[in-house]
């Protein structure tokens, strides 16, 4: 039996990412469709080093705080996983409708694959500290990476998909245990 209140938390912080994504949009367009996946898991890999940093450092510098940086690795990791279905020869700005429509399918795709993973691990992530799943993500990237610089070629591991999958669920498990919500309600 799925845990409501994760799959509730869940949802409420995708909301939130996908707000921040459509509004991007908007600024934006879909720019990044010109970035290759490579460079995506340089950007994922930049906002967790930073995360780590400061959680060692105790202090920041820049006021963008830790789970913007969580946030932000949500939406690249969608991000990821979208360029990953688009045909090479796709346009880079495509239909904003389009868009979230493919981001919600990515986020319902990964909200399955949570519940499973939750029933077979038993929620063992609530018992994990920030840093250990900050950790987690910053080794996950450096499978991708090593993926990535094999041709994604590989022996017996699992492919990047999976993984972007697993680094998304565990920013939405650590904004969760920080609190994010009570947080994000009160402003």
């Amino acid at each position: 039996m799925p845990n409501t209140q994760t799959l509730s938390e869940y949802n409420q912080i995708i909301a939130i990412c996908k707000s921040l994504f459509e509004k991007k949009n908007r600024d934006y367009g879909s720019a990044w469709r010109i970035m290759r996946l490579p460079s995506i898991t340089d950007q994922i890999f930049i906002k967790a080093k930073r995360i780590r940093s400061i959680q060692e450092a105790g202090k920041q510098l820049v006021e963008d705080d830790i789970n913007s940086e969580f946030l932000g690795i949500i939406n690249y990791c969608i991000i990821a996983l979208i360029q990953m279905g688009l045909p090479e020869e796709a346009e880079i700005y495509l239909p904003a409708q389009d868009l979230l429509n493919q981001y919600e399918a990515q986020a319902q795709a990964n909200r399955a694959l949570l519940e499973k993973k939750n029933h077979d691990y038993g929620e063992a992530w609530r018992e994990m500290r920030v840093s250990s799943m900050t950790d987690q993500i910053l080794m996950k990237l450096l499978r991708i990476k090593q993926i990535e610089d094999n041709e994604g070629k590989t022996l017996i591991s699992e492919g990047v998909e999976s993984i972007y999958r697993d680094i998304l669920n565990y920013a939405v498990f650590s904004l969760i245990q920080q609190n994010f919500l009570s947080h994000a309600s009160s402003q």
